[in-house]
């Protein structure tokens, strides 16, 4: 099965609690790979929702991967990594992330991150600030904050029933159609934008075997949380990169998070023509905002 990630880029492979983690990094040429591991590291972290993986990520960092160690993790529950059958809760990505960092990472790392996994990388940033240099965020949202229920589309009466949830998936996630609908309609603005390779890798994503099980704890709303209520307490130096028009999350919720800490909020850049997904839509942009503050 394809995995569409850019030239020079292969798997690797680390142990988490919870299973194995695949992430993407530097393996062969155009790389110099005497040097990589000597490198400062540069993690990127997907977002959630059917079909997500490092995918996401791969039209932005092979432009750092001359200057820096390139991490791109598959979550646990997407894309190639291990996908356990379980009721996926919010410490089970925040105790796995961190444990990936600790593993992979000898000294602090520059993160990016969007949406809900900007959201709790914010929240591990505040429990071990010592793993952290630098964060890039893309839209990050709790998917409930300042009690606004941003996320939740469907009923939890239908999302929770067991044959009516497959069908769900299935329907939603599982299919070429809707995969397109819904990146089309959802996370982009520029519906042009969306290319075969992107609604390829997405669905390949999305029928791994048990990829239901992460999607499903995304949609039933079980990940979300108030980011409003720990962010005052972020110290790492943090960008906010907001698309102008994310459809759930929207900007003027950016604006009001990063006005609770200024300290550690440096700076918030509204992306003119983009969705939740700046970093696919419009990398470019992406690229040379991160640029100017490395």
């Amino acid at each position: 099965m394809l995995e569409f990630q850019p030239s020079g880029f292969g798997k690797k492979l680390v142990e988490t609690s919870l299973g194995s983690m695949v992430y993407y990094s530097q393996t062969s040429v155009p790389w110099d790979i005497s040097q990589v591991e000597s490198l400062p590291k540069i993690v990127f972290l997907h977002n959630f929702g059917g079909g997500a993986s490092a995918y996401e990520w791969s039209k932005v960092y092979p432009a750092f991967a001359s200057n820096y160690h390139i991490l791109a993790p598959d979550l646990i529950g997407w894309g190639n990594s291990a996908h356990p059958m379980k009721n996926y809760q919010i410490n089970d990505y925040i105790t796995t992330i961190r444990e990936f960092i600790q593993k992979t990472c000898s000294s602090p790392v520059i993160l990016v991150a969007s949406s809900l996994t900007a959201a709790l990388a914010i929240r591990i940033a505040i429990q071990h600030p010592e793993l952290f240099q630098r964060l890039f965020l893309v839209c990050p949202s709790g998917f409930n904050d300042f009690g606004e229920n941003a996320g939740r589309r469907l009923p939890l009466e239908i999302i929770n029933t067991p044959v009516i949830e497959d069908l769900i998936y299935l329907v939603g996630a599982e299919n070429e159609i809707s995969v397109r609908n819904f990146l089309e309609s959802f996370l982009f603005v520029n519906r042009q934008k969306v290319s075969q390779e992107i609604v390829q890798a997405y669905l390949n994503s999305a029928q791994k075997p048990n990829a239901k099980y992460a999607a499903l704890a995304f949609l039933r709303g079980d990940l979300y949380f108030d980011l409003s209520l720990y962010i005052s307490q972020l110290s790492i130096p943090t960008i906010f990169l907001w698309g102008e028009k994310a459809q759930f999350t929207k900007s003027q919720l950016g604006e009001r998070l990063a006005k609770l800490n200024r300290n550690a909020i440096e700076k918030f850049y509204s992306i003119e023509d983009a969705g939740i997904l700046p970093h696919l839509e419009t990398p470019e942009v992406i690229i040379g905002l991160m640029q100017k503050h490395l």
